[in-house]
């Protein structure tokens, strides 16, 4: 467990940070982006549930706690002496979220436009949660080009931003209340 007595350190002042194997890296470093923006997923859940029945809280409170392990994952690197014993996610994490959105996704009624994010506001959160959830995928995808990267980290947050997506559908009553996006409705 961590504990923490002190919480600012003035480590970071000359704008830099230290990753999980304590190596020192600048704070726009495309690590800390990546890490920092499945931060900001995070965040974006934990306002998601505000609006959510119990069940769908607890979900999400999950995905939380999963996505500190991403966290924990990638600012890590995997090529790093100090990297052995690292937190990772693992294919079970995946899978996990795969099975919810077969689950969830069952019930719902076929898509037959594309959503615009809205309906209630449980599904609005959900969808800001998603996009947020799709940056940080962009970012951990580019990282992956120039470093070594966990590809179940890669795959979790792929996995993450469709469950977010279906559970938005789901909060918008079964999709019957999805904003339905109108090609040219507006020309």
């Amino acid at each position: 467990m961590v504990k923490l007595t002190r919480i600012y350190t003035k480590g970071g002042d000359g704008g830099e940070t230290s990753l999980g194997d304590g190596s020192r890296v600048a704070k726009h470093d495309r690590r800390v982006a990546a890490y920092g923006t499945v931060d900001e997923a995070n965040a974006a859940i934990g306002l998601a549930r505000l609006h959510v029945d119990r069940e769908t809280d607890s979900l999400l409170a999950r995905i939380q706690n999963d996505l500190f392990d991403l966290g924990a994952d990638l600012c890590t690197p995997e090529d790093s002496k100090r990297s052995a014993g690292a937190l990772r996610v693992v294919p079970d994490q995946v899978a996990w979220l795969e099975s919810q959105i077969d689950r969830i996704n069952e019930a719902l009624s076929p898509l037959e436009s594309f959503i615009l994010p809205g309906g209630t506001p449980a599904a609005a959160h959900l969808h800001l949660a998603r996009t947020v959830t799709r940056r940080a995928e962009r970012l951990v995808t580019e990282l992956a080009v120039e470093q070594t990267v966990n590809p179940q980290a890669i795959a979790y947050l792929n996995r993450l931003s469709d469950l977010l997506f279906v559970l938005s559908r789901a909060c918008n009553d079964g999709g019957a209340s999805d904003v339905l996006w109108v090609p040219g409705a507006n020309r």
